[in-house]
């Protein structure tokens, strides 16, 4: 018998408590220190007396049998990938890369803008594609951008096509766009296929206008408000997203006052999320703004203990930690945190297809095409579809692996050159935060 290679162990943030997590048998645990010096102990090869102690960790696969282990790895590595067959895909389609904002932290703004435009044929085409080709899969399309909510009467139309044309596929569709031009299109929304629309707001009206500009310079802010009031009351449901860095996170708690205000967080249909800033696919012009992912949430770690008010607009997921906290049970192991060409693909208005919206519009990134021609870069789908921890050699010895997944993909591809290399999440360190934010006074 040994110590778990999968235990997740560490002590609160600001308590003398301590946890550990094994996510291979499902098991959690709060640790006094005492408990943890056995814990220690047992890590460093040492034999301790406390044989109930002991009784437990192997009870809850803390100390466990290594074959018995490895068997029981395999088992639920099978269980995911037989899981995952079943889960639903969402197909993100790009309707242009053009925009009517000129926000400060764009990272489409190098992209080409084809002078190609789309037409009624390309979203046939798509739809067509979609049906063949993912046939017997649950299945949900994203519309995204660029903006894909440009106030013309040709994007109307087509985008009214294109609700259409999934009625026909029986598919739902979500919206992502910055939300300026909402209300003229609630017309056109309020058709029955519409799933969600995610908005941007990076705060209340003097910061978000700093950073999400109209080109030109003119704010934004009352017209995406006036928007999102105009969805909840024909009953959208809204998934609001902050985009932080260091220039902004300080108005987190003003704008989460400004939803409670507006009755938006008492809304059934409304809800949050998170985006952190970060550097995808060019330099940032001031990468010294930037969080990395574990200094982003121990900042909103101490803004939500002196404003407790926050997670009324947004409870942070601190890994797994909020999920165990709501559910009262871990997650399932995750073998593989990027969606890419298993339960994600993205498509785009010139007819071409990528493996998902990090990799979408970049030249390299190409996997083939859907329209006029139908072509795919077989040999390089496989290598996405293959990524997950077990191919990973960072992730095999890596006790963090099943709550990390080996991070995404194109980040890593991006960092090393190669699709199978890690994107190291901080898991540890997050799970010290929520433990402490919530099991310390449960």
């Amino acid at each position: 018998m040994k110590y778990s290679g999968h235990n997740i162990f560490s002590k609160f943030r600001d308590s003398e408590n301590y946890f550990i997590v094994n996510l291979l048998t499902g098991n959690a645990d709060i640790l006094t220190a005492a408990e943890a010096e056995k814990i220690n102990a047992i890590k460093s090869g040492n034999v301790i007396d406390d044989l109930d102690f002991l009784s437990k960790l192997t009870e809850n696969g803390y100390v466990s049998d290594e074959y018995e282990e490895k068997k029981l790895y395999r088992k639920r590595y099978l269980d995911f990938i037989d899981s995952r067959e079943e889960d639903e895909i969402q197909i993100f389609f790009v309707t242009n890369y053009s925009c009517n904002f000129a926000c400060s932290y764009c990272y489409q703004d190098e992209y080409n803008n084809p002078s190609i435009e789309l037409s009624n044929e390309t979203i046939e085409a798509f739809f067509s594609y979609v049906d063949r080709e993912f046939v017997g899969r649950k299945k949900y399309i994203t519309v995204f951008g660029g903006e894909p909510l440009l106030n013309s009467p040709k994007q109307k139309n087509l985008i009214s096509r294109i609700l259409e044309r999934a009625g026909e596929s029986n598919l739902e569709v979500s919206i992502v766009t910055n939300g300026y031009s909402l209300e003229e299109y609630l017309p056109i929304l309020s058709s029955d296929r519409v799933r969600e629309v995610q908005v941007t707001l990076d705060g209340t009206e003097s910061i978000h206008n700093s950073r999400r500009f109209l080109k030109g310079g003119a704010g934004t802010f009352s017209k995406i408000v006036k928007g999102i009031d105009g969805c909840l009351e024909k009953g959208l449901e809204i998934n609001l997203r902050m985009v932080v860095d260091k220039e902004n996170l300080s108005g987190l708690p003003d704008l989460a006052a400004f939803a409670v205000e507006k009755g938006w967080t008492k809304d059934r249909n409304f809800k949050t999320q998170i985006g952190r800033n970060y550097e995808l696919h060019h330099c940032q012009s001031a990468p010294g703004k930037l969080f990395d992912r574990i200094s982003l949430y121990e900042h909103i770690f101490e803004l939500v203990k002196k404003y407790p008010h926050i997670t009324e607009f947004y409870k942070p997921a601190y890994s797994i930690a909020k999920f165990l906290s709501e559910n009262g049970e871990l997650p399932e192991p995750l073998f593989d945190a990027c969606p890419a060409c298993k339960t994600e693909w993205a498509f785009d208005y010139t007819g071409n297809i990528y493996s998902c919206t990090a990799t979408v519009g970049k030249s390299d990134e190409l996997l083939g095409t859907f329209y006029p021609q139908v072509t795919l870069k077989s040999e390089v789908v496989k290598q996405w579809e293959n990524r997950d921890v077990t191919a990973i050699g960072e992730c095999s010895n890596c006790s963090l692996q099943l709550a990390c997944g080996g991070g995404c993909g194109s980040i890593a591809k991006n960092r090393s050159g190669n699709i199978c290399s890690s994107d190291c999440r901080p898991v540890d360190k997050l799970l010290e935060l929520g433990f402490s934010a919530y099991f310390e006074n449960a």
